[in-house]
């Protein structure tokens, strides 16, 4: 069997995001506890977090969306390596251009920070009606609740989008969200 640590190791070194060890695990134990069988996920990097929550049960099919190509070709090997082709569909492209017809259990969103609210937008009627959206790096490295004006103008910009997704959580009539400091920060939002 193909080692998950390997896949860790290569993120670190090639800096490639993928989600902090505690972030997964209670990702992979909501997956587990709440029986959800149907993901989609909104940026794929490697395939990381698409192959642990396959792995939580044989009967779980994941969509994932990956537009950077390197990034996707990387992760249809560690698929294959992992031989979960068959229940993992990795879609190249960016998640604007996907329109898909399909529901699912769980939209795990962990993408392009600045695009939170869209991509929420975007693929909040393709959840079931006893789904729920995850989203993560609400912390974004403790920089959403820290002190970032010293940062890079690029940096400024995330932290202010994801303030702003925030409220956007908090505010949504249609949707409550639970925060959760774990990892780097998660949002479990369920329909009201």
């Amino acid at each position: 069997m193909v080692c998950l640590r390997r896949l860790e190791e290569y993120a670190k070194e090639n800096n490639i995001p993928i989600m902090e060890s505690d972030g997964i695990e209670y990702l992979t134990n909501y997956i587990k506890k709440h029986n959800i069988k149907n993901i989609l996920e909104i940026g794929s990097a490697i395939g990381y977090s698409a192959i642990k929550m396959c792995l939580v049960n044989n009967d779980i099919k994941v969509t994932t969306i990956e537009r950077d190509e390197k990034r996707y070709l990387q992760a249809i090997k560690n698929i294959e390596d992992f031989d979960l082709k068959n229940r993992i569909n990795i879609i190249h492209d960016d998640a604007f251009n996907i329109e898909l017809k399909d529901t699912f259990d769980l939209i795990f969103i962990d993408a392009a920070k600045s695009q939170y609210i869209k991509f929420f937008e975007k693929f909040k009627n393709n959840l079931n009606n006893n789904g729920v959206i995850i989203s993560d790096n609400l912390d974004f490295h403790g920089l959403v609740n820290g002190d970032y004006e010293n940062l890079s103008r690029n940096v400024k910009g995330i932290v202010r989008k994801l303030k702003n997704y925030i409220e956007y959580l908090k505010e949504n009539k249609e949707f409550s969200t639970e925060f959760i400091s774990i990892g780097d920060g998660i949002a479990v939002t369920k329909r009201k």
